[in-house]
C-alpha cells in the first residue's frame, strides 16, 4: 500500500497571518499541551543533587543510580498524527523527537521500544501501519546507532472500546558517565542569567503543519506532517553532543509543543527570566514563533564562550541563527513587549 496524500494540498498561505502576535500567545496558554508548568508531572525531588551532576538537573527524565557512577535518561513520547497516512515518516519523527530530547539532557541514547495503540492487525490498512512503522523505527535506530527491543514493536487492539486513532508511543532509555574530572555533564534546559545569548541550531522555515498553533487556535486538523529529514536531524543531534562536551552551551532544550516561542517560555520560567529575540524576516512571524518543524534546539551559551560556539557551528556547517537573550524577566519579541515571565506563567 502507498501511504495516503489527503493532506497535501495543504499550503501555508491557506491561512491567514495574524496581525495580534499577543492575542495568539494568550489564546495558545490555556492549551494544557503548552502550559509551561505541568502540575501532574511535577516529580522534581526524585532527580539528582545539583552537586553530583553540576546543574539543577529539574528535569525528571535524568535520575542517578544507587552506586553514583552513572545517570540514566529516560523519555517516553506519543504520536497519532498521520500514522494512517505515513507511518514511516511519523515514526521516525518520533524517535527523533526523543532522542533530541535526551541528548538535550546531555546524555547518550541507547535503546528503543515501541508500542502501537489501537491497531487491529487483521486490518490490511492496519496492516499498513504497522509494516511502515517498524520500518520507521528501523531507520531511526540505524541513523542514532540505538538498539531496538527484539519485538521491536508491540501492539495493542480492544475492539470493544470503540474507534481510536493509531498511536505509537516510543520509550528511550540513555546514559550519561562522569567525564575526566569525575562530574556528570547534564545540562539544564532552563536559561540561567540574564545576558546570555540564545542561539538556534537548525533550518528555519514556514512551515506550521500539524502544530498545536494551526490546530488550537486556527481549527485545522488536517495537515500534512512537519518539515523532517533524518540525515539532518542527525547532524544536529551529533553537533548539540559536541557543544555539550566542549562546554561550549549552559542550556539545551528541543524546540517542541508551540514551537520558540513556548519552548522559550519553559526555559525562562523557573529562574524567573525573559527573553528579547528577533524573528527570520524571511519566514512569517507567527510560523517561526509557533511552527513545530522538526531538527531545532535552542542553547543559551555564556558571553565568554560566544566566539568560540560560532566558530564551532560555522565548522560544523550546521545552520544556526542567533536569536537574542536573556532578560532580567521581560519577553520582547522584535523590539516590542510582552510584559514579564510573572505575568506569562501567572495566567495559566
Amino acid at each position: 500500500m502507498e501511504p495516503e496524500n489527503e493532506f497535501m494540498e495543504f499550503d501555508i498561505n491557506q491561512i491567514p497571518e495574524p496581525e495580534n502576535i499577543e492575542e495568539v500567545i494568550y489564546s495558545l496558554m490555556v492549551n494544557p499541551n503548552l502550559t509551561p508548568i505541568n502540575y501532574f508531572n511535577d516529580f522534581s525531588d526524585i532527580v539528582p543533587d545539583p552537586s553530583s551532576s553540576g546543574t539543577d538537573a529539574e528535569e525528571p527524565g535524568v535520575f542517578e543510580l544507587e552506586d553514583g557512577t552513572r545517570l540514566l535518561s529516560m523519555t517516553t513520547h506519543a504520536l497519532h498524527h498521520h500514522l494512517e497516512s505515513d507511518p514511516q515518516k511519523a515514526a521516525e519523527i518520533l524517535v527523533s523527537r526523543a532522542v533530541r530530547k535526551m541528548v538535550c539532557y546531555g546524555a547518550k541514547p541507547i535503546a528503543v521500544s515501541a508500542m502501537l495503540y489501537h491497531i487491529n492487525y487483521s486490518d490490511s490498512k492496519e496492516q499498513f501501519i504497522a509494516a511502515g512503522a517498524k520500518v520507521g523505527l528501523e531507520n531511526a535506530a540505524r541513523a542514532y546507532d540505538l538498539k531496538i527491543s527484539n519485538r521491536k514493536i508491540r501492539f495493542d487492539f480492544f475492539g470493544e472500546h470503540g474507534s481510536h486513532a493509531p498511536t505509537m508511543i516510543v520509550s528511550l532509555l540513555g546514559s550519561m558517565k562522569k567525564d575526566s574530572k569525575g562530574e556528570f555533564k547534564c545540562i539544564s534546559p532552563s536559561f540561567r542569567q540574564k545576558s546570555n545569548n540564545i542561539f538556534l541550531i537548525g533550518n528555519i522555515s514556514d512551515d506550521i503543519s500539524t502544530s498545536d498553533y494551526l490546530e488550537f487556535y486556527h481549527g485545522v486538523s488536517d495537515s500534512p506532517l512537519p518539515d523532517f529529514d533524518l540525515e539532518f536531524e542527525s547532524k544536529v543531534v551529533n553537533v548539540v553532543n559536541s557543544l555539550i562536551e566542549k562546554d561550549l552551551v549552559i542550556s539545551a532544550t528541543p524546540v517542541a509543543k508551540g514551537g520558540v516561542f513556548f519552548t522559550l517560555l519553559r526555559s525562562c520560567w523557573l529562574n524567573g527570566l525573559g527573553f528579547d529575540i528577533t524573528t527570520a524576516a524571511e519566514v512569517r512571524t507567527d510560523s517561526f514563533l509557533f511552527g513545530e518543524s522538526m531538527g531545532r534546539i535552542i542553547v543559551g551559551v555564556s558571553k565568554d564562550k560566544e566566539d568560540d560556539f560560532v566558530d564551532f557551528m560555522f565548522d560544523s556547517q550546521v545552520p544556526f541563527f542567533t536569536l537574542g537573550h536573556v532578560t532580567k524577566g521581560e519577553i520582547r519579541i522584535d523590539d516590542e513587549s510582552f510584559g514579564y515571565i510573572d505575568k506569562m506563567t501567572g495566567s495559566i
